[in-house]
C-alpha cells in the first residue's frame, strides 16, 4: 500500500496517561501534514480541532478499562460530540462479556450508538478475551448498530493480532491498534482484514511506506 493511500486510514494516536496539550499539537500538527486522522483524549478535543483542518477528530470513552456506567459513557460520546469530535472509540464493559451479560453489553453500546451523530467504534481488548468472548464481542457490537469493532486500548498486556483482527472482520470493519509501530507492522494487519489502525507511531509507518505503488 502507497503512503497516501496508507495515511488515509491511519489513526495517528496520542492517548498515555502523562500526554499533554502540546504532545496533543504536535500530534494533530503531524497527521495534517501527512494525511492521517488524529486520535486524542477527550480533554484536548479542543486543542486538536484548533489544529486539524482536514484530519478527521477521534477520542476516546470509558478508557481505558471499559467500566464506567452506560448513562456516564453516552454523556461522555455527547460532550466529546458536542466538543468536535468527529469519531468515538468507546471501551465496551470487558467484564460484562467474560461474564456473559449479553443483554448489559447490548444496551450500553446501543445507548452510546444512539446518543450521538458520529460513527462509534467499540473497543474489544482482544488480550483480554478468549476466541469465543471476543466473537461474542462482535456480535453484539454488530446488533447494537456499531460502526467499528477496535482490538485494544494499547494498554492491555498484548496488542492487535491479526487473529484477533481476522476473528471480529466476520463482524464489521476493524481497526487494529496496539503495538503497531512499523510499515511491516501495519500491513500484516491490514492483510488480515483491518481496515483502520490506530499507531502512535504514524509518521515513523508512513515514512517506511512506498511514495507509490
Amino acid at each position: 500500500m502507497n503512503r497516501g493511500d496508507l495515511a488515509t486510514i491511519i489513526d495517528h494516536t496520542v492517548l498515555g496517561p502523562t500526554t499533554t496539550g502540546g504532545q496533543v499539537q504536535t500530534t494533530a500538527i503531524e497527521a495534517e501534514q501527512y494525511g492521517m486522522n488524529v486520535c486524542v483524549p477527550p480533554c484536548y478535543l479542543d486543542v486538536a480541532c484548533s489544529v486539524a483542518e482536514s484530519a478527521s477528530v477521534v477520542t476516546v470513552i470509558g478508557f481505558p478499562h471499559g467500566q464506567t456506567t452506560p448513562t456516564i459513557k453516552s454523556e461522555a460520546a455527547v460532550q466529546a460530540y458536542n466538543a468536535g469530535a468527529d469519531e468515538i472509540d468507546m471501551v465496551l464493559n470487558i467484564g460484562q462479556i467474560k461474564a456473559q451479560n449479553r443483554d448489559v453489553v447490548y444496551d450500553e453500546i446501543a445507548e452510546v450508538v444512539a446518543a450521538v451523530p458520529a460513527p462509534v467504534k467499540v473497543i474489544v481488548e482482544t488480550a483480554l478475551l478468549s476466541t469465543a468472548e471476543i466473537e461474542q464481542a462482535g456480535s453484539i457490537a454488530q446488533d447494537a448498530g456499531a460502526a467499528f469493532l477496535k482490538t485494544s486500548t494499547g494498554f492491555a498486556p498484548e496488542g492487535a493480532t491479526e487473529e484477533g483482527v481476522s476473528t471480529l472482520a466476520q463482524y464489521l470493519p476493524v481497526k487494529a491498534s496496539g503495538g503497531i509501530r512499523s510499515y511491516g507492522d501495519a500491513m500484516r494487519l491490514i492483510n488480515a482484514g483491518a481496515e483502520r489502525l490506530g499507531a502512535s507511531s504514524g509518521v515513523k509507518i508512513l515514512q517506511e511506506a512506498p511514495v507509490s505503488d
